[in-house]
């Protein structure tokens, strides 16, 4: 029942946000693309087992409405964007968050300083908090609910790190 409340959430968000189903749609191997396009290779990875499964109803539009949103809170804030996020693949399943500053998330202590604040902000969300006991979740929970199989945060020029949702 729960679930099914948030994916009623989830859709509501994208049908308010006003996103369209159009988009690119790449091939299997295109994900490969988007190393040496948005990222350089990737230096470090990490495997993460969400304790929650994805959403019932999640889909390609759910996931481009997150990261909308998302985009959209960001630009609220009374200085400019300190990364860009994209949501990529056929299904939009990879998410990509890009630096705009040089010094940026160069080191993985600063990456998981960036996901430790994404983790705050996704707890105060109405989507978590239809949740309840969200000081257990973190962002990568968050990000597999909704249906992401991976994450790659890069400073833009010479750092990125992917985590892998399971």
């Amino acid at each position: 029942m729960m679930f099914k409340k948030i994916t009623n959430y989830c859709m509501t968000l994208v049908f308010v946000t006003g996103i369209s189903g159009a988009g690119f749609v790449y091939t299997a191997g295109a994900q490969e693309r988007h190393t040496g396009y948005y990222y350089p290779e990737i230096q470090s990875e990490e495997t993460y087992q969400a304790p929650l499964p994805v959403f019932e109803g999640v889909s390609r539009l759910s996931r481009v409405g997150f990261v909308t949103q998302l985009d959209q809170l960001q630009k609220q804030k009374p200085y400019p964007p300190v990364y860009h996020m994209f949501a990529k693949g056929g299904n939009a399943e990879k998410l990509i968050i890009v630096a705009t500053e040089e010094g940026r998330y160069n080191t993985l202590f600063r990456i998981r300083g960036l996901l430790a604040s994404l983790t705050a902000d996704a707890r105060t969300s109405p989507l978590f908090s239809k949740l309840g006991s969200v000081e257990q979740l973190n962002f990568f929970d968050l990000l597999k609910m909704v249906g992401f199989e991976s994450l790659v945060v890069t400073n833009g020029k010479d750092i990125s790190h992917r985590v892998i949702m399971e």
